[in-house]
């Protein structure tokens, strides 16, 4: 009996249901991004093989590098709601007074450098402007006007209403300092911490490749 030939046909996959999903991914991912802020005072870090990681709540960062030829301190909170009390408690040590608005604004800044009487005119700023070269004249720290303690007081303060209801435990402090300052700025920044009973603190650092024996 002769046998029956079979034909053969070449084989096709459907890709569209593959790449609507596709899209669908790549949609879901941009829509859900978040942009990387500009640094407000960009700083070259000490290099370092640590490859311990900051934690991404609950923490203040302290910054100091060179912004033209003058030294200046930023000071930068990760969580919004903690920069809002944080104001809040700054406005009624200094008598001062912020809208709803600057309040909501000021939350959505992660970083800033500039005395608490100037800071309604940079809470006002654009991202783009507010982070431009010489526009804020940094956190005062003299002995005479020491604001960056009274940040870092109400800092606390304020953490610590926010940690009885949430339970979001102690804050955390880090310091960012440019590689080329002076240790004597950097420890200045330090007691300013340790006077405070802040003893534990990271030093943030950029990470090298370790060396090959």
């Amino acid at each position: 009996m002769a046998k029956i030939k079979m034909s053969k046909n070449a084989a096709s996959i459907d890709m569209t249901a593959m790449c609507d999903v596709a899209f669908l991914l790549l949609t879901f991912f941009i829509l859900t991004a978040t942009a990387k802020q500009p640094e407000a005072l960009p700083v070259e870090t000490p290099a370092s093989t640590v490859q311990t990681k900051l934690p991404e709540t609950g923490l203040v960062t302290l910054t100091i590098g060179k912004d033209g030829d003058k030294n200046k301190v930023f000071l930068g909170m990760k969580d919004r709601d903690l920069r809002a009390a944080t104001l809040e408690l700054m406005a009624d040590k200094y008598q001062m007074k912020f809208s709803d608005d600057d309040a909501a604004k000021f939350g959505l800044i992660e970083e800033f450098g500039a005395p608490i009487q100037d800071l309604k005119r940079i809470i006002g700023l654009s991202n783009t402007d507010r982070n431009k070269a010489g526009v804020q004249a940094g956190i005062p720290l003299d002995s005479l006007d020491n604001q960056l303690f009274d940040w870092i007081y109400t800092a606390r303060q304020a953490n610590s209403e926010l940690d009885k209801a949430d339970g979001r435990g102690e804050l955390k402090f880090a310091i960012k300092g440019d590689a080329k300052q002076e240790y004597p700025k950097i420890r200045k920044i330090m007691d300013i911490l340790q006077d405070q009973d802040v003893n534990n603190f990271s030093l943030v650092t950029g990470l090298r490749a370790k060396p090959k024996n």
